[in-house]
């Protein structure tokens, strides 16, 4: 009786977990992962596409060594991904 009135929105919140949220979770929890395993070294580029080489990292930032030399700090939050691979290169 009601329960086949229902139906139809359980299915409806049940596509919408299994396809909207529960990647976002999976993404997010990833990336928070990526974030945490940052080392000295590691080849990296931020969120606004800047590309450079950690140099220095403490609870919340990061300090970023770019092409010319210049030293720059961003937020943890702030790195998109770690660059892997010998192929990679931040030098002309």
């Amino acid at each position: 009786m009601d329960l086949m009135g229902l139906l139809p929105m359980i299915v409806i919140i049940a596509l919408m977990y299994f396809m909207l949220i529960r990647p976002s979770q999976k993404q997010r929890k990833k990336q928070q992962e990526m974030q945490n395993a940052l080392s000295r070294g590691n080849k990296v580029v931020t969120i606004g596409g800047l590309h450079g080489t950690v140099e220095a990292i403490d609870d919340s930032t990061v300090v970023l060594s770019i092409e010319d030399g210049s030293k720059v700090r961003f937020e943890r939050a702030a790195i998109q991904r770690v660059l892997e691979g010998e192929g990679v290169s931040l030098t002309k």
